[in-house]
């Protein structure tokens, strides 16, 4: 569990944090909407869960952590629910365990949605009646029960698409959303980071999980950046060049899930006679080459990196890229709350520069940095667009255009 820091005069007054409650966990339930009770109970593979799991999770966390703590008289939905729905804070005491998240016929949905609005009401009624020198503790224990919510939305739309997607007749979500990432516009440029002394990690304004502290200064070396994520065009051409026939491209572990599970190209793709299709939450759908590439492991990020000249960013050197593309209002970018909003690369601030000033910065100002950053002193290796040849000149290698 995160480390709570209520001395930081970023919570919400009770009010706003009520409505923020109410969206957000209004949200969870609206995602539900498309899905059957059956949908809701499968566990597709022991490392998903149930979407009905994920409703009643996410409620035990704002019963267990925030009513069990602060509600005067505090009693439990159900005592059971405490061992059910728990995750993986051992802390609380028993789990039930996660491969077997499947089997929980019982509750049925019904007791679920039961207990996530008795939980919701007791929530908003401790927030308009809470004071005193618990009132900011609660504040800011609600405001990471919603944070965590949030991720359990992301967690449920892959779980659920996972889950669609073994059933043979491949059936949708949710019809005509739009459920792909849209490509980021430009080229196939990459951006020079001259790198030096960055501070990175969490500022100090706005919420963040204690894994994002503290600021700390890195030292960076010079390194480029693509300036668009990868495509689908793109890593067609690593499949059509053999990336899953040639273990010199993978990890050795990497390789043997390759070779274990027959790997030949991402999970959701598939080819017939009519060419390559990837199953979304819409259904099946022709590939579209230029769409940002999704749902790839670790491994085939690391064998397409490694195949393209380059590697995967370190943490340091992704934030050190990435920092200035945050500090534009989030709300412009593709979630949930604001869905099919494009990335617009006119809003991504006045540069890169991060920490002290004259101390580490990259970029020209206007292209949004990516996951993948060049190798350092790689040998001549065929990209999907450019041929990229070392450079000796510094720790990183430079694209030679087409």
């Amino acid at each position: 569990m995160a480390t709570i820091d209520t001395t930081q005069n970023t919570l919400a007054a009770p009010a706003r944090l009520a409505d923020r409650y109410t969206r957000i966990r209004g949200t969870t339930v609206r995602l539900c909407e498309p899905l059957s009770a059956e949908d809701m109970v499968v566990q597709a593979v022991e490392e998903t869960s149930p979407a009905k799991w994920h409703l009643a999770h996410t409620t035990w966390f704002f019963e267990t952590f925030v009513l069990e703590a602060f509600e005067p008289g505090f009693r439990a939905f159900d005592p059971a629910f405490r061992v059910l729905f728990n995750s993986y804070y051992q802390q609380v005491g028993e789990r039930h365990p996660r491969p077997r998240r499947g089997v929980l016929t019982r509750p049925g949905l019904g007791e679920v949605m039961a207990y996530r609005d008795t939980v919701d009401d007791r929530v908003r009624t401790l927030l308009r009646t809470g004071a005193g020198p618990d009132r900011a503790r609660i504040a800011a224990l609600i405001e990471l029960g919603l944070q965590h919510e949030q991720q359990h939305q992301e967690l449920l739309l892959m779980d659920v698409k996972r889950l669609l997607h073994m059933n043979p007749t491949r059936p949708a979500y949710a019809v005509g959303d739009e459920t792909t990432v849209p490509a980021v516009p430009g080229d196939d440029a990459w951006i020079t980071c001259d790198g030096g002394l960055a501070e990175i990690g969490h500022a100090g304004a706005g919420f963040a999980y204690d894994n994002e502290g503290p600021r700390h200064r890195r030292w960076v070396d010079p390194f480029e950046i693509a300036a668009r994520p990868v495509t689908n065009r793109a890593f067609l051409a690593f499949i059509e060049d053999g990336g899953y026939r040639r273990p010199e491209l993978w990890l050795d572990e990497g390789w043997s899930a390759v070779t274990a599970e027959g790997w030949k190209h991402p999970i959701y793709w598939s080819r017939d006679d009519g060419g390559w299709t990837e199953f979304t939450l819409a259904g099946t759908r022709p590939l579209d080459p230029d769409a940002t590439a999704c749902h790839l492991s670790f491994f085939e990020a690391e064998a397409f990196a490694r195949w393209a000249g380059a590697r995967l960013p370190t943490e340091a050197e992704w934030e050190l890229a990435a920092t200035p593309v945050w500090e534009r209002d989030l709300e412009d970018g593709q979630f949930l709350d604001r869905p099919g909003r494009d990335w617009d690369s006119s809003s991504h601030g006045n540069g890169y520069a991060v920490g002290p000033r004259g101390t580490a910065g990259c970029g020209n100002g206007r292209d949004p940095p990516t996951s993948r950053t060049r190798a350092t002193a790689r040998p001549t290796a065929r990209s999907a667009s450019t041929t990229a040849s070392s450079c000796a000149a510094r720790s990183c290698s430079a694209a030679g255009r087409a």
